[in-house]
């Protein structure tokens, strides 16, 4: 049985996005848990983990062509073929420098299918519902990203075994883009431009001067991501932390995403982004510093990090739906592309800086980092609102 309405295509996009976000979130713990009983040093695995979002910066450079040729369904198989195939070599091919191209290739295959899913969705969704329609996307991202954590913990039976679970139901995922009727000929919007390498380029010069302050909220997203997974665990393991309480603590932050993420970007929709989002931004600082305060208790970052994911959780979502207000329609390809290269700089940077305060201060600071990356983007984001009210008027 095939679909063709709105609702099967978003229910469809929304379970694969589902999947590959229970991928990363149980591959980034996973590793690093790995890492840490192997006395792997705290910078090099917080670098190993910038691996995955190096292949997400890498394919966004050059996936905006294929897809505007070959549109949205090869392009979904693709991505969640080599991220399935990648997850199974994991035990099979046990090596520091594999599995950090592994991951990069994992990297790739994933933003193929959150580019192609993210882009059909925001070119086929209604202006007045898009809030919404995207933080429910983000929600099922959220809801995997999640889960991922809880199912790393099945290292303690037997290493291979996350790593083969989120392989096979990556492999069962992708295939649900066969149900939706039609879907072999969704493309992009067509631009009336060649797709080039240089004209990519330009697209994102554009794209950068109209929505540049879309852009941060992905990139600050990424560092939460990113850090929160693969360096809380180390900090947490040198806190004197059990593994059960590491994977109870980071689905938190998901889970608060999760709470409010709806409600959120339906507020968005009605009250206006920006506003919104400084709010927000203001509340996560503020609950950042609290967890450097509590960083030996269980219950009270358990409690601190479903604030964060309530307040700054849902920033991915909000900056697309942000972005897709303020970005000519036809420049959306090139707009989702700059959300994941921004997203990927974030993820990158944040393990990295994550693991050289842990390293630098012997695991007595991490979370100060994270409020000060808010703080700043807070500051921009009241700055373009108050310069764009201006030119408005």
């Amino acid at each position: 049985m095939k679909f063709e309405s709105f609702r099967a295509r978003f229910i469809v996009l929304s379970l694969i996005v589902c999947i590959s976000g229970f991928s990363q979130g149980m591959l980034l713990p996973l590793i690093s848990f790995i890492f840490e009983n192997r006395e792997v040093h705290a910078t090099i695995n917080g670098l190993h983990a910038s691996g995955l979002y190096i292949g997400v910066f890498l394919s966004a450079l050059f996936i905006e062509a294929p897809l505007r040729k070959y549109g949205f369904r090869p392009m979904i198989i693709t991505g969640g073929i080599i991220v399935g195939i990648c997850l199974l070599l994991f035990p099979v091919l046990d090596s520091i420098w594999i599995w950090f191209l592994l991951r990069l290739l994992v990297g790739i295959g994933d933003n193929v299918l959150h580019f192609s899913t993210q882009t059909w969705l925001t070119q086929s969704t209604p202006q007045h519902k898009l809030g919404k329609v995207i933080a429910f996307y983000g929600l099922f991202f959220s809801l995997g990203f999640m889960i991922g954590p809880k199912v790393s913990e099945l290292v303690t039976i037997w290493e291979p075994l996350p790593f083969l679970v989120s392989g096979v139901l990556t492999m069962i995922g992708w295939p649900l883009i066969f149900l939706l009727r039609g879907a072999e000929r969704e493309k992009p919007i067509d631009s009336g431009v060649k797709v080039t390498i240089f004209n990519t380029f330009k697209n994102f010069k554009a794209v950068l001067t109209t929505s540049w302050i879309a852009f941060l909220f992905p990139m600050l997203f990424g560092i939460f991501e990113a850090s929160l997974n693969s360096n809380f665990p180390v900090f947490a393991i040198r806190n004197n932390f059990q593994l059960s309480d590491i994977t109870w603590i980071l689905p938190a932050f998901s889970f608060g995403s999760i709470l409010l993420q709806v409600p959120i970007g339906a507020l968005g929709d009605r009250i206006g982004r920006g506003r919104l989002i400084s709010v927000l931004l203001a509340l996560g600082a503020v609950t950042f510093l609290f967890m450097e305060v509590f960083n030996n208790s269980f219950i009270m970052l358990l409690l601190l990090f479903t604030l964060a994911g309530i307040f700054v959780g849902s920033m991915y979502s909000l900056g697309i739906s942000y972005m897709t207000d303020i970005t000519p329609k036809f420049n959306l390809p090139a707009g989702n592309l700059m959300a994941g290269i921004m997203f990927s700089l974030g993820s990158i940077a944040g393990p990295v800086v994550g693991g050289y305060i842990i390293t630098v201060t012997e695991g007595t600071y991490y979370f100060s980092f994270f409020s000060v990356a808010i703080i700043i983007t807070l500051i921009l984001n009241i700055l373009f609102m108050y310069r764009r009210g201006n030119v408005a008027q």
